[in-house]
């Protein structure tokens, strides 16, 4: 990796650019540590907002931003482009694509991946929407699909090409139900005026009796309620058994003729190869109160990848969002920055200080909960808007969204609506 060797330095690896490994990697000490941040890609992803880039609100740019911009001219830190495939924790090594590397501490902040629950019909059917590329196939698949309902001769083709389906009921599946509501209610009858934006049909499904499990049940029936006055057809207690391209089928024997199904029904934490099944708890790695994991005193994990079950309040760990990543990050880097972990000082333990969560529906309307009081509406709205453009990276990002959100309040116009890498989808067959 070129990296050359400090005999005075401890070495810290981070693999991850996510909420979590950012805030340790901007923050450790360069004059206590040799820090190398390693991740698949040369960019930060502001995940929260992913949903905006496929339904073409923001350009994928204004929630991404350079790795080496974010910390540049900084001594003792290194940033590789890589994948790592194999910890080797006996020899304190690990294993990538572009060469391997010792370590004295390792920090896991490998985030999520999309869990399919080991159906694999659904996983090679399904779009998910967990990164900047699969937001764009997303886009495109949106905007084809719009052009050849255009062309199809039968009115059974034209429908389910504009039916989309979106299982999971969380926070992703409801703001991408209400944009692409809201798609169909401004943008259709203006970009095709010679279809008929009737045909357009949105179900969102949520295994589970409400929408937005992780919210007070007043924000989850306000949810229901503004989606329900959008057009959306919301299915409760609804478990998908499978999918084969062009029909999803529900329990009690219903389907959907739909070509679009997007998967936003859970995650799970992105494992590397080289802990033991006991290291590993629901595709998370266990760690204690300090974060380190539960049999290597040298190796961290942070954010989505780790759970931590001795926390009365999150027996199953903490939740796959960015507030606990963000706050676990800062915790980590602070003990490492006061030499905490070396000189056998008395460490208190992580407490997640949870702030209140936020959903937005569309225009004007959002919930959020905070500890002393719940809003909705428009005031709502403006907080969530402010929170999400507080928290993206780079002055440059904050302007562009800012000024895409002016824009589009005004005018109803998602002015990004363009298919610049076109989207094809996998072809139709049924899998074992």
């Amino acid at each position: 990796m070129n990296i050359p060797t400090e005999k005075n330095l401890k070495r810290v690896i981070i693999i991850g650019a996510g909420f979590a490994g950012l805030q340790v990697a901007k923050k450790l000490r360069r004059d206590k540590f040799q820090v190398i941040l390693i991740d698949k890609n040369n960019y930060h992803t502001f995940q929260p907002l992913l949903y905006q880039v496929a339904t073409a609100g923001l350009e994928p740019d204004s929630i991404a931003h350079s790795i080496r911009n974010i910390i540049k001219n900084t001594k003792n830190f290194f940033f590789r482009l890589a994948n790592v495939y194999y910890i080797n924790t006996k020899q304190t090594k690990i294993y990538t694509n572009v060469g391997n590397l010792f370590y004295d501490y390792l920090v896991i902040s490998t985030g999520s991946i999309t869990n399919y629950f080991d159906n694999k019909n659904i996983k090679f059917h399904a779009l998910p929407m967990k990164s900047i590329p699969e937001a764009l196939n997303l886009r495109s698949l949106i905007l084809q699909d719009f052009e050849s309902a255009l062309l199809a001769k039968k009115i059974k083709d034209k429908k389910r090409l504009m039916t989309f389906v979106i299982v999971g009921g969380g926070p992703t599946g409801v703001e991408l139900a209400g944009a692409l509501a809201e798609m169909k209610k401004y943008v259709i009858p203006n970009d095709y005026p010679d279809l008929d934006h009737h045909y357009m049909k949105i179900h969102l499904l949520q295994a589970s009796p409400r929408l937005l499990d992780g919210m007070s049940k007043q924000s989850a029936e306000q949810a229901y309620k503004n989606l329900k006055n959008l057009g959306v057809s919301i299915w409760l207690n609804c478990l998908v058994k499978d999918y084969d391209g062009e029909i999803i089928s529900i329990e009690k024997n219903k389907h959907i003729e739909t070509s679009n199904v997007i998967w936003a029904a859970g995650v799970k934490g992105a494992i590397i190869k080289g802990f033991l099944n006991e290291d590993i708890k629901k595709n998370r790695l266990l760690v204690n109160s300090y974060l380190r994991t539960i049999r290597y005193k040298n190796i961290f994990a942070i954010g989505d990848v780790s759970c931590m079950k001795l926390n009365k309040m999150y027996p199953n760990g903490h939740p796959m969002t960015a507030p606990p990543a963000i706050q676990q990050g800062n915790y980590l880097v602070n003990n490492f920055n006061n030499l905490l972990f070396d000189n056998n000082n008395k460490i208190k333990p992580f407490i997640y200080k949870n702030f209140g969560s936020m959903a937005t529906i569309g225009r004007n309307k959002a919930v959020c909960d905070f500890s002393f009081i719940r809003l909705k509406g428009f005031i709502a709205w403006i907080i969530w808007m402010f929170v999400h453009l507080f928290s993206l990276v780079g002055f440059r990002n904050k302007a562009i969204a800012l000024t895409n959100w002016i824009i589009q309040y005004f005018h109803y116009n998602k002015s990004v609506r363009l298919i610049i890498r076109p989207f094809y989808r996998k072809k139709f067959r049924k899998l074992k």
